[in-house]
């Protein structure tokens, strides 16, 4: 797997940089090298943000851990990586059956009991033709944390979202 390290708000040392690489390579028996892993790491006040993002042909595995110490905001977030592979362990295998990109076999089990996914609730709506700043309005008088709507400038389907930072967020589609 290929690691690309990036910073944002400060330039992460060389040693950050190479531990970094060090702790992903622990997560390369997983993957083919053509896979990509994508590490940020953020200075914010009071401590720092490590993001990691692995796009895995179609499945995409992600982690944020905020603390202190870089360097253990990467420890924890190859935990929470490798905690993620392995609780969906045999959905992946299924998956990814036969494909030489991913070596989820020797992933270790997931300690609690696997839980089955389950769809308690279905909901169908009409696609409204809209803005994104109407769709924000549309989504406050709902109190609800995304609306999805027809975007009317680009005539695609779109998602607005509330943010943690409670800022709002556009997922645009594309096939």
């Amino acid at each position: 797997m290929k690691t690309i390290i990036t910073g944002k708000n400060y330039s992460p040392s060389e040693k950050l940089k190479e531990t970094i690489e060090k702790k992903f390579e622990k997560l390369d028996k997983y993957f083919s090298n053509e896979i990509t892993g994508n590490v940020m790491t953020i200075k914010e006040k009071g401590g720092y943000k490590v993001e990691a993002t692995i796009n895995a042909k179609g499945t995409i595995f992600r982690a944020e851990v905020k603390a202190d110490d870089p360097y253990d905001a990467v420890d924890r977030v190859i935990e929470k990586l490798s905690s993620q592979m392995s609780k969906f362990k045999t959905k992946l295998q299924k998956k990814y059956k036969g494909q030489k990109d991913f070596m989820f076999a020797d992933l270790p089990e997931f300690e609690d009991e696997q839980e089955e996914i389950h769809v308690v609730k279905k909901k169908r709506f009409e696609l409204v033709p809209m803005t994104v700043d109407e769709a924000i309005i549309q989504m406050e008088l709902l109190a609800h944390n995304f609306f999805v709507f027809l975007n009317i400038e680009t005539d695609s389907v779109n998602v607005v979202y509330r943010r943690t930072d409670k800022d709002y967020g556009v997922l645009e589609t594309s096939y």
